[in-house]
């Protein structure tokens, strides 16, 4: 049974060497715990000022960076954040503040955003942050564009059972949904990480991550400041400037997306010098299914262990993990449970045997209560207290848990359940193929088609017919793709995650 050490991030937060350097940017002065825990005093008490407490909601545009990550953590221990994409145009964001409630939008100073005029036609106040250019990476001050006051409900430092975060969902297929996560949450899910990483103060995380995602904020950020480590933070995600951070940071650790981990090794090839002088000792993948070959190919490059996680916004982020070694790791396994209980269920609620495919289920400390002002969501996710996932997949003798792919992307061929991450598994084994993505294409009389959308190896060249054959060979006939498209680049999410859901609308595809 897991011994937890704390259950807020201002407890968190206290545990770190008072000298010992907390957050970090390329090329500045890292923000030491003292100088961490110092601000967020001093920033509870500005918003405390302006009558925000706990309870209250702050929306966040900041751009990614050592700014982002002092905020989110400094504004947690005194209210909730709202974190949202900077790369949004006004009408979302007027959907997002008002869905949201939000008391406040913090923005940087002098940045031109859309957010700005969204705030004005809601009346929402405008807190413009300023960092302090001069001190250590992170500091900032709040300086609100008009006068706010008031007084909070409930002023000072946050509890176990206060919100520290909501999240939408992606709302892929249907409005998105409000996920809150308590401070007992996050901070379980931190600790998690930790564990299966083996973290303290010694590791340093070069985060590449967006900071408006669970997966950067929990796995990059809370998780290291959990361990006492340091979180360097990027501008975001840039593969060209990724082997100087390395060589400047020298960094122990990194998490990404399985998109970001294959343009990393498109460059590899001319940084030997920078992998061979650094000192990391795991790379970590999470946020989609990181392919087989990608994993190898990484190991090899690197010479470290990869490993994948799976994790979700509803569980705080981390569900499972492929342990360090010397225990075992498998290329298409996202390891075992990792912090919250993991189950497999049939359709009826009943939970499977070991080998059966069902959907995964969970349920823990990290895991949310529920969906806000959604009972419908809530009805259809939460059986007999377990958190349905969406996922479908199995669990082996070992325990360690293999997944088929959202439940809602698998291809339905005129009765035929398809998983594309099967289909994408084969093809890429092809010395050809660098990216794949199998997705539904609609059919008259079948329903859905299977299809693939590929980005080719750098210098190689492979044509539809032969791809099919070599598919051929290795999958049932009624699962060979019908339809391929061959890509310069295949379309991303925010958060740099394929979309297979809606592509071939959005490629203009028809069968």
């Amino acid at each position: 049974m897991t011994e937890y050490l704390f259950e807020t991030i201002p407890a968190l937060l206290a545990r770190g060497e008072a000298d010992a350097p907390a957050i970090g940017a390329p090329d500045r002065p890292a923000l030491t715990y003292a100088g961490l825990r110092d601000l967020v005093e001093r920033t509870v008490t500005a918003l405390n000022g302006m009558g925000i407490g706990c309870g209250d909601r702050v929306a966040i545009v900041l751009p990614n960076g050592p700014e982002m990550a002092a905020a989110f953590v400094a504004i947690a221990c005194g209210a909730t954040t709202a974190p949202l994409n900077p790369g949004y145009r006004a009408a979302e964001f007027e959907f997002y503040l008002a869905d949201l409630g939000a008391k406040a939008l913090i923005v940087l100073q002098g940045a031109e955003s859309e957010a700005r005029a969204a705030a004005a036609a809601r009346g929402t106040p405008v807190i413009e942050l300023a960092p302090e250019a001069d001190g250590a990476a992170g500091l900032f001050t709040l300086r609100p564009a008009q006068a706010i006051e008031g007084t909070p409900a409930r002023p000072g430092m946050a509890g176990a059972d206060d919100v520290a975060l909501v999240l939408h969902t992606s709302g892929t297929t249907s409005r998105p949904k409000i996920v809150p996560l308590r401070h007992i949450n996050v901070t379980a899910s931190a600790q998690h990480i930790g564990q299966a990483l083996a973290l303290g103060p010694q590791d340093v995380c070069l985060n590449i991550m967006p900071l408006f995602h669970i997966h950067g904020l929990i796995a990059a950020v809370v998780s290291s400041l959990a361990a006492g480590g340091t979180v360097v933070c990027s501008p975001g995600f840039n593969a060209f400037r990724f082997f100087a951070w390395m060589a400047a940071i020298r960094p122990t650790w990194y998490t990404a997306v399985p998109t970001m981990h294959q343009a990393i090794l498109g460059l590899a090839g001319r940084n030997r010098a920078a992998i061979e002088a650094g000192r990391l000792r795991l790379i970590r993948s999470s946020s989609a299914s990181l392919p087989a070959q990608v994993m190898t190919d990484l190991e090899a490059t690197f010479g470290v262990p990869v490993i994948e996680s799976y994790g979700m916004t509803e569980a705080a982020h981390q569900m499972a993990s492929n342990p360090m070694p010397p225990r075992q790791r498998f290329p298409g396994s996202v390891g075992i449970a990792a912090g919250p209980e993991v189950a497999i269920m049939d359709e009826g609620g009943a939970l499977l045997p070991q080998g059966a495919l069902g959907e995964v289920v969970i349920r823990g400390r990290n895991v949310t209560d529920g969906y806000e002002n959604n009972p419908k969501a809530n009805a259809s996710g939460f059986i007999n207290g377990w958190f349905r996932t969406g996922d479908q997949g199995s669990l082996d003798a070992g325990g360690y848990l293999r997944l088929t792919g959202r439940l809602k992307e698998l291809i339905n061929r005129g009765g035929e359940k398809i998983s594309p991450l099967e289909v994408d598994e084969i093809l890429m084994d092809h010395p050809a193929v660098g990216q794949c993505l199998t997705f539904a294409l609609p059919h008259a009389k079948l329903g859905e088609e299977v299809a693939a959308a590929i980005v080719l190896r750098e210098g190689k060249t492979v044509d539809e017919h032969t791809l099919r054959d070599f598919a051929a060979t290795r999958l049932a006939a009624f699962k060979v793709p019908r339809r391929i498209v061959f890509l310069e680049e295949i379309p991303k999410g925010a958060t740099g995650k394929l979309q297979r859901i809606g592509l071939a609308q959005k490629l203009g595809l028809t069968t």
